[in-house]
């Protein structure tokens, strides 16, 4: 997957692509590193300027495309992915931050220089350059960081600090005092120079925001970053196909195709920190800080370690002057050098994050929709509070008059058919999602039968669907899966629960194990073997509704390490199951089963990144820490940036989806972002209360917590399952 989420933006990322490959070939840029590091025109740049791909973000009024910072984000990271060369990046880095300035003659000048081809970079405030503001005007003064194209700029826009403020210049590149030295680079492709000023002056660029410039030159960074990403996920793949060891692809050892979902998971996470940095330059400065910190945290930081993954997975091969990978092993680290240091980012990402967290909403407009739920739920809030059914210390099973009233108006599984939901859109879902936030309003749950009730909905008799679905909405039916057994777990093929045919019936025979809230249950939806000289096993499955009250059904809760009983093993002995709880036809079990695999595994995947930065962020603000404060804000700092990684994900599935893509592999690379997201929250969390942690009732409940992770680890597939998944079924690599 790439940054590009619409026709359009795809459409415009593979011209990009028969672009370079057309006038920009690696092997014409290998031939010319000596005149790019020099700052010399590449050959490809008039024809770039001609075709508009420089300024496709720039206003039409000055020539330029009329498109925006999204359009110029696909582009990047297309470039990126061809390893364009030149100063592309440095120009349109230096007219999108142009772009921020206040309207008038200064602006229009500048962004009509860049549509004309002028070339450009930025050197940012975080280079030291200190200005001095007199009579006569703004001057100034110091030595730069290494600058990406300042060699070959024509134009050169500082950020510079002022006091307590920053201003920005366009610098005159031929007055006294100013002096560009060429350094030789990393990165082949691009020159880089050291900017030295001595009370040097420019033309003062007004209302340019220091956030959102940072926000702007980071995003882009980061796009470039996931086009190198996705270059070397795509060339790891295919090496993966056809390098052959042991007489077969190498592909095919789990361990590579492991390191390959990796690295595809890291693509899809550096391309939505890219793409969410850019999308916080309309938002306020918190939001813009934060989004650019974990675009670095996230993106820039994490390319280097990603194409040494790639640089693993090609072997040898790889580490010789001929293969393009050190190309773009070269760019990742030049490209995160630029981004800045990931410790200084989450320093200030943890800062940023008490202040404020990540604006993840998507608007949607639809008014007629947004008033009338409203008004239901309006209406809703003045029946009393539904009360808890069980004992279950979440509270999360509820009956009541509110629960009632909002499941006959539909809005408790809104997503399902009517009568029993509203059929709502995923655009509607989100608006009400919205409403119920406003007022504060939980949504009542249906837990699993979530997963259940879909299920017989899609594959039920009228009879299954009138007796099941208006109870569970309701909360008068809770469910539970009766799928894991001892000897099945993700290989639910090999399970040994039989299912032997009886009058009026079936009997069922067998043990399920690590049974969520089994012992609350009503009801199960169970799969048992019917079918036992059939050739592939999953074919002899059938898929049964169980009264987990009925005669035979023992439930034994299992106790977990910190006490608490989540799970349970069931006992199944002769348990009669009359025809009228068969739900499809016998032997058609297995594909019932991936109907509810399908909403078990996208409901874990968006549960699980839900404020997962919050027991850090709790630790950090009432102080319960042990050592100094900047370590701990740095934590929290690392925590919010994987948070915001997995939001970012979920958050372009669901763009994905308002744009009619239902079939992208987002419920994979979510689970297992998420479940290590999990994992490493509660591993800075004990680290960071230190011996308190020690103590059973530890500060923000870390020990209990950290017990708590082997069910997002192993839950709903376990992360190796889940690679392999991503592995065979995504990449297309071969089986095991």
């Amino acid at each position: 997957m790439a940054i590009a989420l619409t026709d359009e933006h795809r459409a415009l990322a593979e011209t990009v692509a028969g672009f370079t490959a057309r006038h920009a070939p690696i092997t014409a840029t290998r031939a010319d590193v000596d005149r790019l590091a020099a700052g010399a025109e590449p050959a490809h740049w008039p024809e770039l300027v001609r075709q508009g791909l420089h300024a496709v973000h720039l206003p039409d009024e000055f020539g330029g495309q009329g498109g925006g910072l999204d359009e110029l984000a696909v582009v990047v990271e297309a470039a990126g992915v061809a390893l364009l060369p030149g100063p592309f990046l440095p120009t349109v880095t230096a007219s999108a931050v142009t772009t921020l300035a206040a309207d008038g003659p200064t602006r229009g000048r500048l962004l009509r220089a860049f549509v004309a081809g002028a070339t450009g970079t930025v050197v940012p405030p975080s280079h030291g350059i200190t200005a001095a503001r007199d009579a006569d005007g703004v001057t100034l003064t110091g030595s730069s960081l290494p600058v990406l194209g300042l060699v070959s700029a024509a134009v050169v826009i500082v950020g510079a600090r002022c006091g307590n403020a920053v201003v920005w210049l366009q610098l005159d590149l031929d007055a006294p005092g100013v002096t560009r030295e060429a350094v030789e680079g990393t990165d082949l492709t691009r020159d880089v120079g050291r900017l030295v000023l001595d009370c040097a002056v420019g033309r003062e660029i007004d209302g340019i925001d220091a956030a959102a410039a940072h926000a702007v030159v980071v995003g882009l960074l980061a796009a470039d970053a996931a086009g190198v990403v996705q270059w070397a996920l795509t060339a790891s793949v295919e090496h993966a196909k056809v390098r052959e060891q042991f007489g077969r692809p190498i592909g095919a050892f789990q361990a590579v195709g492991h390191k390959a979902a990796r690295l595809f998971i890291a693509q899809e996470v550096a391309a939505a920190v890219a793409a969410d940095a850019i999308r916080s330059v309309s938002q306020d400065a918190d939001q813009q800080t934060i989004a650019a910190e974990t675009a670095i945290v996230m993106g820039t930081g994490r390319a280097v370690d990603a194409v040494m993954e790639a640089i693993t997975i090609h072997g040898g091969v790889a580490v010789t002057w001929e293969h393009d990978l050190h190309l773009y092993w070269r760019r990742a680290i030049s490209v995160a050098a630029q981004a800045g240091s990931v410790r200084t980012a989450t320093g200030r990402l943890g800062e940023a994050a008490l202040r404020a967290g990540r604006d993840f909403t998507i608007a949607v407009e639809d008014d007629e929709f947004r008033q009338s739920v409203g008004r239901v739920l309006d209406e809703a809030m003045t029946l009393p509070p539904d009360e808890p059914s069980t004992d279950d210390p979440t509270k999360v099973y509820t009956r009541g008059r509110r629960r009632e009233f909002l499941a006959e108006a539909g809005l408790v599984a809104a997503h399902w058919p009517a009568p029993w939901g509203l059929g709502a859109t995923i655009a509607q879902q989100m608006i009400l999602a919205d409403e119920y936030a406003k007022r504060d309003l939980t949504p009542p749950s249906v837990m699993i039968g979530d997963w259940a009730v879909p299920t017989i909905l899609t594959h039920g008799t009228d009879a299954q669907k009138e007796r099941f679905a208006g109870p569970t909405l309701r909360g008068d039916i809770i469910w539970c899966q009766l799928f894991s057994e001892p000897q099945a777990g993700s290989d639910l093929a090999s399970l040994n629960t039989r299912g032997e045919r009886v009058a009026g019936g079936w009997s069922l025979t067998g043990q399920k194990v690590w049974t969520s809230d089994a012992h609350h249950a009503d009801w199960g939806i169970c799969l048992a073997r019917t079918e036992f000289d059939v050739e592939k096993r999953h074919r002899g499955l059938s898929y049964f509704l169980v009264d987990m009250h009925a005669p035979g059904v023992t439930v034994r809760p299992l106790r977990q390490p910190s006490g608490d009983a989540h799970f349970n093993e069931v006992f199944l002995d002769d348990v009669f199951v009359p025809d009228d709880q068969l739900l499809g036809e016998r032997g058609q079990g297995w594909a019932l089963t991936l109907t509810t695999l399908l909403n078990e595994r996208t409901t874990i995947s968006s549960v699980m990144t839900l404020h997962d930065d919050d027991r850090v962020r709790d630790i950090v603000e009432k102080g319960l820490y042990s050592g100094d404060r900047r370590d701990a804000v740095q934590a929290l700092g690392t925590i919010v940036a994987e948070t915001n990684g997995v939001a970012a994900l979920n958050y372009r599935e669901s763009v994905r989806q308002l744009n009619g893509d239902l079939f992208s592999p987002g419920a994979s690379v979510v689970k297992v972002a998420s479940a290590e997201l999990s994992r490493t929250t509660a591993a800075i969390s004990l680290d960071l209360v230190g011996p308190e942690a020690s103590l059973r009732q530890a500060p923000a409940d870390v020990v209990s917590n950290e017990m708590f992770v082997p069910s997002f680890l192993i839950g709903g597939g376990t992360v190796e399952i889940q690679l392999n998944v991503i592995a065979e079924r995504i990449l297309g690599l071969p089986r095991a």
